[in-house]
């Protein structure tokens, strides 16, 4: 059972003061936290993509390389690569790098993104949303696949038997599919025998299960080793010494990003009913003292069968102390917990 971090860098509102920190300190402040989560023996850090004022990760390969050269262990991925609006040849190339300077530690995450800032931007159409990500994603990994790459497609010029470089140090470059839940893109990771993660951030985790087994089937129907294959989740989260103090700490900056998108996406509104029913065993929110929040990733493990959990932290603006020390105690106190009870079980279940 792996266990690590996944992040947006968000720069909203403090919830108490108003203050927005620049994206360059948030920028920096990410890269101490991989560092220390690379420290304290977590397993894998994320960072994901986003082209809009409260996030400052446009880029998180260029994050991720800063971390690289400061870190031994950690796996760093991007959480997701927005494939659709990307190109697939320097998203090779960009990760490839980070797998060099990490010597053999990158990972790509792609996803179509729930986001779509980066559409106008790059100067796509949205009406082909679908059809750029099943495009790209199949020049990806014929990339991933041979040094020499030729294909063609609808959307970007075609390479005609094209070098592509550098070459990572793993071979091959995982590429995981990043889900929000869709039945499609489950079984599309299923029927290519791609890792899947899954985005669980509301309603109760359990109800993930039947697409982590549609995901299994279709996998097996395409012929490839089903054991052999992870699935990993993030959800969103943080840990204090008590579960009060944490459920207090994590509440204000979560109510205000989630009102704030809610408000764009003709949600209802966000309020701590909300948030502290999500917060028992049976839902979404993993916020609590070490031993509570070990207890809903044991029972994650247990009844939806993810084998890496990402706890997402922090949601929103939150003091970079309070980010550091949850970091500290998913690594030092909650992992150990995990990886104890899920290999006794697992033991138990051969």
């Amino acid at each position: 059972m792996e266990i690590g971090i996944s992040t947006f860098v968000e720069t909203t509102p403090d919830p108490h003061t108003g203050e927005v920190i620049s994206h360059a300190q948030r920028i920096r402040e990410v890269v101490e936290e991989i560092v220390l989560a690379d420290e304290i023996g977590l397993d894998v850090f994320g960072v994901g993509e986003h082209h809009r004022e409260d996030y400052a990760a446009s880029a998180p390969a260029i994050i991720l390389a800063a971390a690289a050269a400061r870190t031994k262990r950690i796996r760093l991925t991007s959480a997701v690569t927005v494939l659709s609006s990307a190109d697939p040849v320097r998203v090779f190339q960009d990760f490839a790098t980070v797998d060099a300077i990490s010597n053999g530690r990158a990972e790509i995450m792609a996803g179509r993104g729930s986001f779509i800032e980066s559409f106008p931007l790059f100067g796509f159409d949205l009406k082909d949303y679908d059809e750029l990500f099943e495009e790209n994603l199949e020049l990806l990994l014929k990339i991933q696949q041979s040094e020499k790459v030729t294909w063609r497609g609808g959307h970007r010029p075609a390479i005609d038997n094209l070098g592509v470089y550098p070459r990572p140090v793993q071979d091959p470059l995982p590429i995981w599919i990043g889900s929000g839940g869709n039945s499609q893109s489950v079984m599309r990771a299923g029927l290519l025998g791609l890792p899947l993660v899954l985005a669980i951030i509301g309603g109760s985790p359990r109800q993930f299960r039947p697409l982590v087994d549609l995901y299994k089937r279709a996998a097996e129907h395409a012929g490839h080793d089903v054991s052999k294959l992870p699935v990993a989740s993030h959800s969103h989260g943080f840990i204090a010494e008590t579960t009060d103090l944490a459920a207090d700490k994590f509440f204000p900056s979560t109510q205000q990003a989630m009102n704030k998108l809610g408000k764009e996406r003709g949600w209802g509104r966000y309020d701590r009913g909300t948030f502290d029913s999500a917060r028992s065993l049976e839902g979404a929110l993993y916020v609590g003292d070490s031993e509570t929040v070990a207890e809903k990733i044991i029972h994650l493990r247990k009844n939806v069968g993810v084998t890496r959990f990402m706890l997402h932290v922090p949601v929103g603006t939150m003091p970079h102390d309070d980010v550091m020390k949850a970091i500290e105690l998913l690594g030092k106190e909650v992992a150990p917990i995990v990886r104890e009870e899920v290999a006794k079980w697992e033991e138990e279940n051969k």
